[in-house]
């Protein structure tokens, strides 16, 4: 993958590390505006390459009465707004096949939820978009086992694609982050950390994911320091009242500090 293909893409030459960054989901126009303004301003400080996330619907959740999203043409819209406001590429991530082609006409990367990375068909659909692609590697996989989701895309004529590791089922209530993944994934293509949902509680009795976000920077750091390509991580400015994730989501307040030390520990690994 070339990052600098990606269309708006700005500090490639900082020697960074590159973000996906933003709420779970698009829950209005105003929210993610405000969210993304934020990210831009502390990002372009840091000089670090920034890509705007949200999902334009929510379709893996818990319960049938859990928010799935305002309508998937009028979040796209908002996620191109976004995108053409802020002069920043965007990543959502798409459920279905007939999802490829539409998302597509709106951002610059599609995303492959963790439990859909095995959809043969879903990950070809995306990849013969001609977008990047990020694949989630799912729970229940070995960091090994990406290296042949990736080649369904790469085979599909697109090299554009990334892996991201978003931590290991242990136990039923729990995520763990196997960091020996990270050098290994690094052979099939570049490897993101999702910080954040590595941090999460699923199956929870209540049917709502909890989280551990007091981890947030514990998990960042080590990612950093052992050779991630980009971090992930979703926020939002007051992750109490987030309609989806907002167990494992990191206050937007906190953002300029954690990126702050992230970026002095990958000028320490880049120094090595």
């Amino acid at each position: 993958m070339d990052l600098t293909k990606l269309p708006q893409i700005k500090h490639t030459n900082s020697n960074n590390f590159f973000l996906l960054c933003g709420p779970c989901a698009i829950e209005g126009e105003e929210m993610a505006l405000r969210i993304a303004e934020k990210i831009v301003s502390v990002t372009d400080k840091l000089k670090i390459p920034y890509v705007f996330k949200g999902s334009f619907k929510k379709a893996n959740r818990s319960r049938v009465d859990s928010f799935t999203g305002i309508g998937d043409e009028k979040a796209l819209k908002i996620l191109r707004k976004v995108s053409e406001t802020f002069e920043v590429p965007t990543v959502t991530d798409i459920h279905e096949i007939s999802d490829a082609g539409m998302a597509a006409e709106y951002v610059d990367i599609l995303q492959i939820p963790a439990f859909l990375v095995r959809q043969t068909d879903l990950v070809v659909a995306a990849a013969k978009t001609g977008k990047t692609i990020n694949l989630k590697k799912g729970q229940f996989m070995s960091p090994e086992s990406m290296k042949h989701a990736a080649k369904k895309v790469t085979d599909s004529g697109n090299e554009q694609v990334m892996i991201t590791d978003r931590g290991t089922m242990f136990g039923y209530q729990d995520m763990i982050v196997d960091f020996r993944g990270i050098p290994t994934m690094k052979q099939y293509a570049p490897v993101i950390l999702d910080v954040t949902h590595s941090l999460q509680q699923p199956n929870q009795s209540t049917g709502v994911t909890g989280g551990r976000p007091d981890m947030i920077e514990t998990i960042a750091r080590a990612g950093i320091a052992t050779g991630v390509d980009g971090i992930f991580m979703e926020t939002h400015f007051d992750p109490s009242i987030a309609k989806s994730d907002g167990a494992n989501m990191l206050h937007l307040d906190h953002l300029e500090k954690l990126l702050t030390n992230l970026v002095a520990i990958r000028k320490t690994v880049n120094s090595l």
